[in-house]
């Protein structure tokens, strides 16, 4: 579906320089969540649990889930008009109340964490769909469709805050089910039918690149967490080699997703001839994978650092886990743009299965720099293979 040239309304111009730019305003709202993975990586750290993983799990795809969905929202509308400049403001607020609730979300300020993330939803896609209803009635009808789903999983997030954590957790995991499911189905309404997401027309390159810098933020969180860490504590050799081994595995996913992926994403966008169904699975799934693996390895440096000696199955679990989930988020991601199987990211896979299986003949600063080799070698692989590609092309 395609908004009319004129007038536009809140739309977002199709014809202009601002048609895939992304503004200072969705920048802005970006900063809100530097706070949020700090924090959500200070409360797997504190709790390197079966259940503090799963609760991890919960606020790291509800705080995903409440990012991907402002950023469509923007891909829909134009930030520079001001009603929806102070839209994203107020979405960036509520953000921030959930940022700082995250610590307590299981516990005293799950109230503070679910209005916020309940009010954040709602009010985003109600005010969507009041938006489009003047200048693109088709929109304005796919997201009433998505606001009535949003209001069940809505329910579901109360009552889970209502009740006593044993089944709180239940009940957040079925709501944020709800949502996923309902975006996988197209958030279908007896009597109204469901999303086609193959009529949306949208910006391919604004998505695109919305997304990396999310990655990239995440990415710079990690490296803020373990710097903090690093001057609270005395300087060793283990702690200089910790830093050194931290900072090694950000520059390599920094290089495996931005050296080639990024600029991918945004060309297999605009390619596509459903964007909107790429965007939901290279980009509103998919990316939960490479954003929590660069999550929890922010944790894995934290542990490191603090504790450099004894092997553990938790301390395993973040400096082999993250760089794995990483490289699985990025491998399916270059799946779905290219059609094919990227075998250096297939190969890093193997090898990180393979540092896991060999941890406990290693110490941690060894575990630590198997996986950050590993890594290292899929950027320098994939690197190598794009040149030469490149220089066969320019043959």
């Amino acid at each position: 579906m395609t908004a009319p040239d004129a007038p536009l309304g809140l739309l977002r111009p199709t014809d202009s320089s601002r048609s895939d730019r992304v503004t200072y305003v969705e920048l802005f709202f970006d900063l809100v969540f530097v706070l949020a993975l700090a924090q959500l990586s200070a409360y797997l750290f504190e709790h390197q649990t079966p259940l503090g993983v799963l609760e991890g799990a919960i606020m790291v795809t509800a705080l995903w889930w409440a990012w991907v969905s402002t950023s469509w929202v923007t891909n829909w509308l134009d930030p520079v008009r001001m009603p929806v400049r102070g839209a994203v403001i107020v979405l960036a607020f509520l953000a921030l109340v959930m940022s700082v609730s995250i610590k307590d979300a299981f516990g005293d300020r799950a109230w503070v964490f679910v209005v916020a993330y309940v009010a954040m939803q709602l009010g985003r896609t109600a005010f969507i769909m009041l938006a489009t209803r003047r200048h693109d009635r088709d929109a304005s009808l796919d997201f009433t469709r998505v606001l009535i789903w949003t209001a069940v999983s809505s329910a579901v997030w109360i009552a889970g805050a209502l009740l006593p954590l044993p089944l709180q957790l239940p009940f957040w995991v079925a709501a944020l089910g709800i949502e996923l499911v309902g975006t996988l189905l197209g958030f279908p309404v007896p009597g109204m039918g469901r999303v086609e997401l193959g009529r949306w027309d949208l910006s391919g390159a604004h998505i695109a690149e919305r997304s990396a810098l999310f990655v990239l933020i995440a990415v710079g969180e990690g490296l803020l967490v373990t710097g903090i860490t690093f001057v609270e504590l005395e300087t060793t050799p283990q702690t200089v080699v910790a830093m050194v081994l931290a900072f090694g595995t950000a520059a390599a996913m920094w290089w495996i997703y931005f050296d080639h992926g990024e600029r991918i994403g945004a060309e297999a966008m605009e390619a596509s001839d459903a964007p909107g169904r790429l965007a939901r699975s290279a980009y509103t799934y998919v990316h939960l994978l490479v954003i929590g693996g660069i999550v929890l390895v922010s944790v894995g440096d934290k542990e490191l650092l603090s504790n450099p000696d004894g092997q553990s199955l938790s301390k395993v679990a973040t400096l082999v886990g993250g760089p794995l989930l990483f490289l699985i988020g990025t491998l399916v991601f270059r799946r779905l743009l290219e059609g094919h199987w990227i075998m250096p990211q297939a190969a890093g896979v193997a090898a990180m299965l393979a540092v896991a299986a060999a941890s406990s003949l290693m110490t941690p600063l060894g575990t630590s720099a198997a996986s950050t080799a590993v890594l290292v070698a899929v950027a320098a692989m994939e690197t190598a293979h794009r040149m030469r590609r490149n220089r066969r092309r320019g043959g």
